[in-house]
């Protein structure tokens, strides 16, 4: 097809089966978690296979990631006849349930002017330390050059247990999780002060204009000319690397509330821009995933009633993670 939609749609499609290495075990875990968690949080092997093959990733590739992510406990697996069926452990599910709380959620959070803080206390090896900065780093936490890890409104709760789900229960012991009290009613320059040397927002931004960069196309051209041109299966194509791409910048984004934020903070564009698009693409995406998606039974698991909330309340998502109707 010569028409503006399938142009665009085209161009993305093609750079990224065009890189070098494709990630199967991180497009299975954006597929399950925006995809199958709708459907019941289980899928055959088969099925996942038919859909990331169109992407680059081969039978093969799918099956090692998938091996992977049952050793990383992510994953488990469960046999009928000569078909297996793949599911979320508990501990993979409460992962992703706390992933899509950044990934759809309809704005930045606000602030109650209290900086969520984790102090390391006593000598920390090395390795293990870099191990929880990273585990970190993906929950937006920013580094202090005194040592402490900081956010704005994480939930600290949540983060250390996600810690735990991580395999770092030895980390536990070094560190000590707070809220640090602010007296004041307003921004000041300590806490810009504080943002600057916790994270580097310059290279964020840069991130999120080349994800601008890469989706304004298709967006503009479904204003455009409307979506009777997009084949189901590009939709979904598409839906996919939305979601795989804003999900890699959202989790590592400290999520500054408004009054943080540098001026014409991109992030704030990218979300809008995801938000519209994602729901341009939804009614096709899943009548490509209802006719692609299978149990090993052979059964078809119906989508959650609810998906079509995603972006607009955070309050669903939790019902959306559990499949419920």
């Amino acid at each position: 097809m010569n028409d503006p939609v399938s142009n665009a749609i085209t161009i993305r499609l093609e750079r990224f089966r065009q890189k070098s290495r494709i990630q199967a075990g991180s497009l299975i875990t954006t597929v399950f978690g925006d995809a199958i968690l709708p459907r019941g949080g289980r899928v055959s092997l088969g099925s996942l296979i038919q859909l990331l093959q169109p992407l680059g990733a081969s039978e093969r590739l799918v099956r090692t990631a998938v091996y992977r992510l049952v050793r990383d406990d992510w994953l488990t697996s469960e046999a009928l006849g000569r078909k297996t069926d793949y599911l979320l452990t508990a501990s993979g599910r409460r992962r992703f349930e706390e992933a899509s709380k950044h990934i759809y959620a309809a704005d930045t959070p606000g602030w109650d002017r209290r900086w969520r803080q984790i102090l390391v206390v006593g000598e920390m090896p090395a390795p293990l330390r870099e191990c929880v900065r990273r585990a970190l780093y993906w929950h937006g936490f920013g580094e202090y050059p005194s040592g402490c890890f900081m956010h704005p409104t994480a939930d600290l709760d949540v983060v250390m247990e996600s810690l735990l789900s991580d395999g770092l229960q030895h980390a536990m012991v070094h560190l000590m999780p707070m809220v640090a009290v602010n007296a004041r009613t307003s921004v000041c320059a300590s806490d810009s002060d504080m943002i600057g040397k916790a994270w580097n927002l310059e290279q964020l931004a840069s991130a999120y204009k080349g994800f601008l960069d890469k989706y304004r196309p298709i967006r503009d051209a479904l204003t455009l000319y409307g979506q009777d041109s997009m084949s189901d299966c590009d939709a979904f194509l598409i839906r996919t690397l939305l979601i795989h791409d804003v999900r890699r910048l959202l989790l590592r984004d400290p999520q500054l509330p408004l009054s943080l934020q540098p001026p014409d903070w991109p992030g704030n564009q990218a979300r809008q821009m995801c938000r519209e698009l994602y729901r341009s693409l939804l009614p096709a995406s899943e009548r490509h995933l209802d006719t692609c998606v299978r149990l090993a039974s052979g059964a078809v698991p119906p989508a959650s009633l609810q998906l079509g909330l995603r972006f607009d309340y955070g309050s669903s998502l939790i019902a959306v993670a559990a499949g419920n109707p």
